[in-house]
């Protein structure tokens, strides 16, 4: 049997990636403490630098996480067949490369169908033609979209698993984050489940060093976000002008990522020129640490169960498993 790759797009999109990119860059750095959205890192080369960052010796949780779900698929599979399950819909938020979900694929007997949502098209659909080598009984279907809200999946009898690897829900501060877990249980609906890669809390070297890599490709990773604006909305922004910097916020138990101004400059965008001062920071990222405590309560304000934890040795990096427990209103 040959794999199926179904073309899709998500639904509903009210407007072009690009309209939206532009007014969200205007708004940003109209701001006091000027910020970009970080799921603007993406394009085509943000991904491939993205990819380089993950096989760092310094950048941590991707192999830790790597290492970790062999066995997370191993006691799902058990936790699935208990439970009698019959297919599952495995649905990845913000898919990049797909290289994290081939250790369920290989573990869990019961994924009949994989849902890849990612924002950059040419590089989900590239991942998806090459996971299909591999998987030629799996049923792929490619969305391209903004992952952080609610999409519309092709109709299944397959029990909908949510998958989002990595430290990304760390890049939401936590009301976002709860906004986005809810958002995420209107996709994938009733009796669904979740499993999230959450990064923990530990050591300020261990987590400074992960962001300021001694090779400079988290540096370049952090400036194509200008050279992106430059090329798709004809801004001016001087990347080089910019030095990365990124450092642990104890207080607010993340990490921030910003891009900081090397020179009083102008840039413009559009009609509106930007002044910068020496030192001045554009603030690309932030990724939040969680204790498992403290993830748990965070993901029942939008209305999920912690059902099983995993966690590396040393409490490196953590895995949970979240199971729907119904409705909840959430405030605007």
């Amino acid at each position: 049997m040959s794999s199926t790759v179904i073309r899709a797009q998500a639904k509903p999109v009210a407007e072009s990636i690009d309209g939206e990119f532009y007014r969200d860059v205007i708004s940003g750095l109209r701001q006091r403490q000027k910020q970009l959205s970080p799921k603007y890192f993406y394009d085509a080369l943000g991904s491939h630098y993205f990819d380089q960052i993950c096989q760092l010796d310094e950048y941590y949780p991707y192999r830790t996480e790597l290492n970790l779900l062999p066995d997370v698929a191993a006691d799902l599979n058990d936790y699935f067949a208990d439970r009698g399950a019959e297919g599952l819909n495995v649905v990845e938020f913000g898919a990049g490369s797909l290289h994290k979900i081939k250790p369920l694929l290989d573990g869990v007997a019961a994924i009949r169908r994989f849902t890849a949502i990612d924002i950059s098209g040419a590089h989900l659909h590239n991942a998806c033609a090459l996971l299909a080598e591999h998987y030629p009984s799996l049923e792929i279907q490619p969305i391209e979209g903004d992952f952080t809200k609610p999409l519309e999946l092709a109709p299944s009898a397959a029990t909908p698993m949510g998958f989002f690897p990595g430290s990304t829900i760390g890049n939401l501060n936590p009301t976002s984050a709860i906004h986005f877990l809810a958002s995420a249980r209107k996709t994938l609906g009733d009796g669904s489940y979740m499993v999230l890669g959450v990064d923990t809390k530990k050591d300020e070297q261990v987590l400074n060093r992960a962001y300021n890599d001694r090779e400079g490709v988290t540096a370049r990773f952090n400036k194509n976000i200008l050279t992106r604006i430059n090329r798709e909305l004809g801004a001016d922004f001087e990347p080089d002008n910019f030095d990365h910097s990124a450092w642990y916020n104890r207080e607010r138990g993340r990490v921030e990522m910003h891009l900081c101004s090397r020179s009083e400059q102008s840039v413009r965008l559009g009609k509106e020129n930007f002044q910068f001062r020496i030192g001045e920071s554009i603030h690309t990222e932030n990724s939040y640490k969680y204790h498992p405590e403290e993830f748990q309560q965070l993901a029942a304000e939008a209305g999920w169960q912690a059902e099983k934890w995993w966690l590396a040795e040393d409490n490196l990096f953590s895995v949970v498993l979240l199971g729907n427990q119904g409705q909840v209103e959430l405030t605007p």
